[in-house]
């Protein structure tokens, strides 16, 4: 089985890891944007030509199935991009309505980049879920560009984290959505910050439960042996995926 997985950068690699935990035998391939990154900040239609470029080339390489490791380009271009494509195609959604669910009385942080939160399909996701309008959100566009550039100083990035989280009173919050998937490479950042009893929550582990799933109603063998992996980081393949290594390692 070949799987494609596709981030504006390097975030979609969180996601991967979990994969790599739960389908560990598969062939991989896997296409940092990075050159283009980060998305969040950038006009809708010149992210989506950016999204439907890498796509063409994954498709070209001849993958069974797609997943979108990535919020801002799920929320501009999924459900054009399955009507394109006859391979199934997964996307990324903040973990909204699991933490509106679980937290029966509590406030809810969505933490995401500007362009997924603007973007009709997370209004409408917030609109279906938050009867009580318990949903906040909130941008943390600095923390993709600290992942990209490889930035994990504890003091840098705690002081950003910081300066950002300090107006919110964390005694009516229940959980903190990270709904970008760079943002799990600092979920230890955040758990510094935050009270002990507001959870952190992000939706890699159920976007893999839905590939495994997908896999399973369309009867497809999974591999065996040895996994493959293939790492494209800005349309350049990485020969030792010496890049993709070490970002794993911060996981």
């Amino acid at each position: 089985m070949k799987i494609g997985f596709f981030d504006s950068g390097i975030g979609g690699i969180t996601v991967l890891s979990e994969a790599l935990k739960m389908l560990p035998n598969e062939e991989y391939i896997y296409y940092a944007d990075s050159m283009n990154a980060p998305y969040g900040i950038k006009p809708k239609e010149v992210v989506k030509k950016y999204i439907y470029n890498v796509v063409e080339f994954l498709v070209s390489e001849d993958i069974d199935v797609l997943v979108i490791a990535c919020n801002t380009a799920t929320s501009i271009a999924v459900k054009e991009l399955r009507k394109i494509y006859d391979i199934p195609i997964i996307g990324m959604e903040p973990a909204v309505k699991y933490a509106v669910e679980h937290d029966k009385d509590m406030r809810v942080l969505v933490t995401a980049t500007d362009l997924t939160l603007k973007e009709e399909k997370y209004q409408k996701l917030v609109e279906r879920v938050d009867n009580e309008s318990r949903v906040d959100s909130l941008a943390l566009p600095k923390l993709v560009e600290y992942a990209e550039d490889f930035i994990f100083e504890k003091e840098e990035v705690v002081s950003y984290l910081r300066k950002q989280l300090e107006p919110f009173d964390w005694s009516k919050y229940g959980s903190v959505v990270l709904g970008c998937t760079h943002f799990p490479y600092y979920k230890e950042y955040f758990r510094e910050i935050l009270p002990g009893h507001v959870e952190i929550l992000d939706g890699n582990v159920g976007t893999i439960r839905h590939l495994k799933d997908i896999l399973d109603k369309n009867n497809r063998s999974y591999g065996s042996g040895d996994r493959k992996m293939t790492f494209y980081y800005s349309g350049i393949k990485d020969e030792d995926n010496s890049i993709l290594k070490k970002y794993l390692n911060k996981l």
